[in-house]
């Protein structure tokens, strides 16, 4: 008899992570599940490989399961493999996930500078950083897996290329002959086996791609906010960073931050809780205030004055002496907001006469207790 082999602890499983793929596959759910943080973060940028990357994985998840998990056989046909090639042999599906990568993150990098001055400051030579992001898209997608290599050389390839923006005025051009370059260079001068893994813990794991998803983010960002428009009432479009200016200078914002303003001051004379129970107080939470403005009384009204004025209220607006259907209707909703207003207010009465009723029965501290 063959003995089943056991998971041991900390194992991969296929079937989880064909779940995770399908259901957060396209932000790489599966890949930092595999412990393939790189393919995770490059899949959370570009939406799965812009969805061709995450749908052909259907066949390839396996092989990043026994990868994870170190399989004996696997490893033999792999340390086979590099026994046979010194470097990584070309790979087509590796080297287009280069290009598309290294376009994307370099075309979001020159998005989010700012066209104009910002502050009074010039900005622009910022540009100068795109070749940076295109190389780190390029190497980030060189590194995922068993195969590994420096920065250095796609990077210089990116700079050396950078220059015929110069001279080639079509955009599209000058860029892919960039990052063209710089994933050939990542190809024939960085690429190597990566022969070692290392094993970090999750929260490290989590922290570099928490870092790594802020910075992108802040790209987008910077982009919405420089780049960005939004649409009035007229149908004119406006920029997003005119936009905020004049929200954050107009009255009403005035008004909040003063009320604000106002808020901290109270809270540091009398206390949190004190601000805590005002807004528990405004927020109305028995409807007392609006059952209060529904009958036209103060708070101060005695339950006589609420029993005479609901009755009074209850006459003048029932339904069976308004004879059209429609402003029946609207007399049945009045009537119907009275009878609910008298009943709030009367619960309410009942409910502050108990409490008075327990509090006057419960002897106080300073009271004097006979024996």
């Amino acid at each position: 008899m063959s003995a089943k082999k056991e998971a041991l602890p900390g194992e991969k499983s296929v079937i989880r992570a064909y779940f995770l793929w399908l259901f957060s596959g396209i932000f790489g759910g599966h890949h930092f599940y595999l412990r393939r943080d790189r393919h995770a973060f490059v899949w959370w940028t570009t939406l799965g490989g812009f969805g061709v990357g995450w749908l052909g994985e259907i066949f390839r998840i396996p092989r990043y399961v026994r990868d994870a998990n170190q399989d004996p056989q696997y490893m033999q046909e792999l340390a086979n493999r590099m026994l046979r090639n010194k470097k990584p042999p070309f790979s087509m599906n590796r080297f287009t996930g280069m290009l598309m990568v290294g376009y994307s993150w370099g075309q979001m990098a020159m998005s989010a500078v700012p066209p104009d001055e910002f502050n009074g400051i010039n900005l622009r030579y910022l540009n100068y950083l795109v070749p940076l992001v295109a190389a780190l898209g390029v190497w980030t997608v060189g590194n995922i897996g068993r195969e590994q290599g420096s920065l250095k050389w796609p990077l210089l390839a990116a700079y050396a290329a950078y220059p015929v923006r110069f001279y080639v005025y079509d955009e599209t051009v000058w860029f892919t002959l960039m990052v063209l370059a710089s994933a050939l260079a990542f190809d024939s001068f960085s690429k190597e086996w990566r022969k070692k893994t290392t094993k970090n813990s999750l929260v490290k794991r989590i922290a570099v791609l928490g870092l790594c998803a802020s910075l992108y983010v802040l790209l987008w960002v910077s982009y919405l906010y420089f780049h960005g428009t939004i649409t009035d009432s007229e149908g004119d479009e406006v920029p997003i960073y005119e936009a905020l200016h004049h929200f954050f200078t107009s009255p009403w914002w005035l008004d909040v931050k003063q009320c604000l303003i106002d808020t901290y001051q109270y809270a540091q004379h009398h206390g949190w809780y004190e601000v805590w129970k005002q807004i528990i107080e405004l927020s109305d939470p028995h409807g007392e205030q609006n059952a209060y403005k529904v009958l036209g009384l103060g708070p101060d009204a005695s339950q006589q004055e609420i029993t005479s004025t609901w009755r009074r209220l209850s006459r003048e607006n029932h339904p069976d002496k308004v004879k059209d259907e429609l402003q029946r209707r609207v007399a049945q909703e009045r009537f119907m907001e009275i009878q609910q207003a008298y009943e709030i207010l009367s619960n309410s009465k009942h409910r502050r006469n108990r409490r008075n009723k327990k509090d006057n029965s419960e002897p106080r501290a300073n009271d004097k207790v006979e024996l």
